[in-house]
């Protein structure tokens, strides 16, 4: 018996069913025909915030940063790099805490860099600081378990 996953689609937001054996070939929105994972962060805002973190059954890892933050600069390319290792079993988003300060504070986020791994709509784990990229993907794939 196979079974399934939902995917929301990073383009028009409509949740997908994805075999499980089928999620590593990738696939694409049965609504707008686009790819469903792209190997890229997803940049979240107010208006998919809860669509992508409560719809999916893949764990979500958001990296919560601010475009003045320094070390959130340099994380930048390691989370680029993590998406596309971790992708699909994990998908990767950014969310600005500048323009979306009531999502950071919800989630009671003080310092930045910040990463969470959201599973079910909720936070499993969160770490403060930047990573670098086996550090990053160990955490990760450690969640995953």
């Amino acid at each position: 018996m196979s079974y399934s996953k939902h995917v929301v689609c990073p383009g028009c937001l409509t949740t997908n069913r994805v075999p499980e054996d089928k999620l590593a070939s990738g696939g694409v929105c049965g609504k707008c025909g686009k790819p469903l994972f792209n190997k890229k962060p997803l940049e979240l805002t107010s208006s998919n915030f809860n669509k992508i973190i409560n719809n999916n059954e893949l764990p979500v890892m958001v990296d919560f940063w601010a475009p003045w933050c320094g070390p959130c600069k340099m994380m930048a390319p390691v989370f680029e790099q993590a998406a596309q290792q971790l992708e699909p079993d994990m998908l990767l988003a950014k969310l600005n805490t500048e323009n979306e300060q009531s999502i950071a504070a919800r989630y009671g986020i003080r310092s930045i860099p910040t990463i969470a791994i959201f599973k079910g709509g909720r936070v499993v784990a969160q770490q403060a600081g930047a990573m670098e990229l086996h550090s990053l993907t160990n955490w990760a794939n450690s969640q995953l378990r």
